[in-house]
């Protein structure tokens, strides 16, 4: 997996994420690879540095936060990479929209610099009632949102490094698979920003609990809970819910047994392919592209070639996220799916639910009732409610 990016001096080079997440988890042994994470940790001490000081200016008030009319919640992320953070942001969506609330979502547009980034598209997909702001500026947008939508509430995505727009409630997603990027910031690690920063969080969301031990998971709240003592903790898992492509949908149980070449461009990409694993998908080829690729069309003439290499009877399963940029049904003369995702609450689903209640201050008895959860563990809607909106789930 290979990102151009720029140095300060203007030259293009070539910058491996795969290398780079080998050499500072340590498992790049050797005299070259301990020495580049010697230039790395100083390079980490100096970033570090530098956030802990902006996070002091705001605290103090030396730089200064813009608060708005409405109600602001942030869904955010301490490390690099990806924590799937997007389903969640779908459903804290659907939930507040059962509440009648207008909500708009505010993002950044990470490499949306023609059109819509892959993010954007899906939720606006998934979220036909929801409009996306995109933009570097999201105090404007913001008031772009409450001016000319009538926002009631907004909903700020990969926004807890992004202080200027003040917020109700800052909630904090943590990769259970990957929690503390290693213990260091950038570059060393791939911490946003020290692990004490978790102290701003009004509540911590542990992702992807069911693929790792649950003692180690015990452990990682058990570190959550010494930093920030009073801050509600909640697990939660990324669901298959069905396949789907523009023309059909299939169940995700028919994936039981079957030849399964997969591809994703994502953050976290092995956790999507442990995912069709737990679905018993005989698992005969995976292929990966950086996080938010877009797809060229050199790109989908190699994976055609890619598919038609699979022996007959293969399924070709993709994100939902890719599959938004790519839009096709079929690649190399097999039909093309992707697996819709959604969240599933597994511990703590009251705190959840009274975190972002409190928020834009609503009451228990004006909240949607938990019974439906039984109906649908993905989501905490009445039932008539969620039928009366005429949607699907997350």
């Amino acid at each position: 997996m290979e990102v151009e990016k720029l140095v300060p001096a203007g030259a293009i080079v070539k910058f491996d994420v795969e290398s780079w997440q080998q050499l500072i988890s340590g498992k790049k042994q050797g005299l070259a690879a301990g020495g580049l994470r010697s230039i790395l940790l100083v390079l980490s001490f100096g970033y570090g540095l530098v956030m802990i000081i902006r996070n002091w200016m705001y605290n103090a008030g030396m730089l200064r936060q813009h608060r708005v009319d409405v109600p602001v919640v942030v869904v955010g992320n301490l490390t690099v990479g990806g924590t799937g953070k997007t389903p969640v942001v779908e459903w804290i969506a659907r939930y507040y929209r059962q509440l009648d609330c207008r909500v708009t979502l505010l993002s950044r547009g990470y490499q949306s610099s023609v059109g819509q980034n892959d993010e954007a598209m899906l939720l606006e997909a998934n979220l036909v009632d929801v409009p996306h702001l995109q933009g570097r500026d999201r105090v404007a947008l913001a008031r772009t949102a409450i001016d000319e939508l009538e926002s009631e509430l907004l909903l700020l995505d990969d926004g807890f490094q992004h202080r200027r727009l003040a917020r109700n409630l800052d909630i904090v997603l943590i990769d259970v698979t990957r929690p503390f990027g290693y213990g260091y910031c950038l570059p060393r690690g791939m911490l946003r920003e020290p692990i004490s920063s978790l102290r701003r969080a009004g509540l911590v969301l542990l992702t992807r609990t069911d693929q790792i031990d649950i003692q180690q998971a015990n452990v990682i709240e058990k570190r959550i809970k010494t930093i920030v003592p009073n801050c509600p903790v909640v697990w939660c898992r990324h669901a298959p819910l069905h396949l789907q492509n523009s023309e059909q949908e299939r169940t995700a149980g028919e994936l039981d047994g079957k030849r399964v070449a997969a591809f994703c461009g994502i953050g976290n990409a092995e956790s999507f392919f442990q995912m069709l694993r737990s679905l018993n998908a005989d698992m005969i080829a995976t292929k990966t592209f950086p996080d938010h690729h877009n797809y060229t069309r050199t790109d989908v003439e190699s994976l055609a070639a890619w598919s038609r290499q699979q022996p007959e009877g293969t399924w070709i399963i993709t994100t939902q996220k890719d599959w938004v940029k790519l839009q096709c049904n079929e690649l190399g003369n097999k039909p093309l799916w992707f697996l819709r995702i959604g969240i599933e609450v597994t511990r703590n689903q009251e705190l959840l639910e009274s975190s972002i209640q409190q928020a834009i201050g609503k009451a228990d008895k004006d909240c949607p009732s938990s019974s439906f959860r039984s109906i649908n563990p993905f989501l905490s809607f009445r039932k008539d409610a969620y039928d009366s909106a005429n949607t699907q789930p997350v």
